[in-house]
């Protein structure tokens, strides 16, 4: 039914006035073996910026990754804190596996400290499907994310508390090769769309095998090509979960908790 208009002389109501955003304010990065990408969060993990992005270079060693990303935020709003998400193993801050950005020059380097001296704020550090992970989740059951890019990250959830990591994308899947080199982006160029998202399909079936998810969670810049008909379980998420998840690596926790991130 169409909807009315105010008849002559009637005034229409006052629009509402915009919630003023609240801190503390976060500053989110995305780190890609693609493109490198920024904003600012407020407390509920709207963002208050635009989202500024540039190509990742290549090579790309960790000193210029440090000058690049500083360079990137330097125009953004202030913040309070720093959350990073990175494409490989993290521990405590530390790169421990860096497979799409030069695995030796990263193994052991302390990217939380570094971050933190030249950005002058608090920083944490966190795998970049986990923090993907964080911001999908509704805190139920076993949660599943992949993301499907410049390679493959994975993140678990079991009732919104993060699990172990483990780097799904160098595990074999089929045909003596790994995830990330069935579904990465090189797979996806080599093989063509129709024989990739053929792959995609057989790779949620292997992952409803291996952990008996509730809910799996798709997202990565290749997701946007995930057009067959998924199962009521199985959802596409926005990549800019990427960074609104950030907020989540600052929640307080209680004293003596041993929650990972949990998010309820």
């Amino acid at each position: 039914m169409k909807q009315k208009t105010p008849s002559s002389g009637t005034k229409a109501a006052p629009a509402a006035k915009s919630k003023k955003p609240q801190g503390p304010f976060t500053l989110a990065i995305d780190i890609g073996g693609t493109g490198l990408k920024a904003a600012v969060l407020d407390a509920d993990g709207e963002m208050v910026t635009e989202r500024v992005r540039i190509e990742t270079p290549h090579p790309c060693p960790p000193g210029l990754m440090v000058q690049t990303l500083t360079a990137l935020v330097a125009p953004l709003r202030e913040y309070d804190r720093v959350s990073v998400g990175f494409p490989g193993l993290v521990r405590r801050g530390r790169i421990l596996t860096a497979h799409n950005l030069g695995q030796d020059a990263w193994k052991g380097f302390d990217l939380d400290m570094a971050l933190t001296k030249a950005l002058r704020k608090p920083v944490r550090v966190l795998n970049d499907a986990d923090i993907q992970g964080l911001g999908a989740i509704t805190g139920t059951g076993v949660e599943m994310v992949i993301t499907l890019g410049t390679g493959l990250g994975s993140s678990l959830a079991e009732d919104g508390r993060l699990s172990t990591h483990l780097e799904l994308a160098h595990h074999p899947f089929r045909k003596g090769e790994t995830y990330e080199e069935q579904l990465g982006n090189a797979a996806l160029k080599k093989a063509g769309k129709k024989k990739w998202i053929e792959r995609v399909e057989k790779a949620i079936a292997s992952l409803r095998v291996l952990t008996n998810f509730d809910h799996l969670f798709i997202g990565g810049g290749n997701a946007r090509l995930v057009k067959f008909k998924l199962p009521p379980d199985v959802t596409i998420v926005s990549n800019e979960l990427g960074m609104r998840g950030g907020i989540w690596l600052w929640r307080e926790r209680s004293p003596g908790s041993t929650d990972i991130f949990r998010k309820l």
